[in-house]
């Protein structure tokens, strides 16, 4: 994290979003939409998922779109990987971080990518054997994202101990980060703040960041108690963009803009401006005309008054 943010927050929309929509996204469009947010300072973004083009067709041009986003020297490249095979081509790409995802639900695991989440860990066992057999790879950060870790369509509660459980063997297996998953949208801020808590004394000097979905309208509440537990990365989607393919009714991350300012206005600095992130919303809007776009900040904008943390902070000092 560099010295002049408090918390990092990801764009995943480019993954996350838009992997249910069904029209595809212009190549052209998703580089401009990556420029545009790099321009208004976020440094990370999940950029695509290296899955098959006949599952997920919006991801055709993740090779294309992989190589842009590695020419721009500010940002910090994310992927997702579903298996060995996506991880080879992450691995081939320089992609600096590859995220895998192994669902802490067995019925959902199987349904996401037909694997035994026992299974799912030995496959990222490989994956971190395989990056390591290569130097030039090393560098490239591994990161194993624990979805359904609050609750599943398919079996419904899920035991906080059967997470923990999967983030010891995950960084048994070699993981160097890890990522807990509201991936269904079931998550109250009490769960989250006693799980973010548990994580950061189970696992100190671990990278721990949380991915939230909005499905019942407690995104933002959950993030701040995220925040207060703790955690300092938090995934969000430009305008709310995106779900589980495979989670019906969980669709809608949380709105990256709103996320941007409710950080800021807490004090928290995320080295973003959300009104130039107004900029890249039009990009989306222009590309998707038919798709709900989500989030009130761009409805309402900055409050009278408004400063932001960074601007705080100067004038404590």
């Amino acid at each position: 994290m560099n010295q002049d943010r408090d918390v990092v927050l990801r764009e995943s929309g480019l993954r996350d979003g838009l992997q249910n929509v069904k029209a595809f996204f212009p190549s052209e469009a998703k580089k401009a939409w990556i420029s545009a947010e790099v321009a208004a300072g976020v440094e990370e973004i999940e950029v695509c998922s290296f899955v098959p083009e006949k599952l997920i067709p919006q991801f055709k041009d993740a090779s294309e779109i992989v190589e842009h986003s590695l020419a721009i020297p500010s940002l910090v490249v994310s992927a997702l990987i579903p298996n060995l095979k996506g991880a080879e081509r992450g691995f081939a790409l320089g992609v600096h971080q590859l995220n895998y995802v192994c669902s802490v639900s067995e019925s959902h695991n199987l349904n996401n990518v037909r694997r035994l989440p026992k299974d799912s860990v030995a496959d990222f066992a490989r994956i971190v054997e395989l990056r390591d057999s290569n130097p030039a790879w090393k560098p490239i950060k591994l990161k194993f994202g624990l979805a359904t870790a609050f609750g599943c369509t398919i079996e419904g509660r899920v035991d906080p101990t059967a997470v923990m459980t999967l983030a010891e063997q995950a960084l048994a297996a070699g993981a160097d980060a890890l990522s807990i998953a509201d991936t269904v949208g079931y998550a109250n801020p009490a769960q989250i703040g006693a799980m973010s808590r548990a994580f950061v004394k189970a696992f100190p000097g671990v990278e721990v960041g949380v991915h939230l979905h909005d499905t019942r309208g407690l995104g933002l509440a959950n993030a701040a108690a995220a925040l207060d537990a703790g955690i300092r990365r938090l995934d969000g989607s430009l305008a709310g963009l995106g779900g589980c393919p495979y989670a019906p009714g969980a669709s809608g991350n949380v709105v990256f803009e709103d996320m941007v300012f409710m950080c800021e206005a807490m004090g928290f600095r995320t080295g973003i401006d959300p009104e130039k992130l107004m900029a890249v919303r039009r990009i989306v809007a222009e590309n998707l005309p038919g798709e709900p776009l989500h989030g009130t900040f761009a409805k309402a904008g900055l409050p009278k008054g408004y400063i932001p943390a960074a601007a705080l902070a100067q004038a404590a000092e």
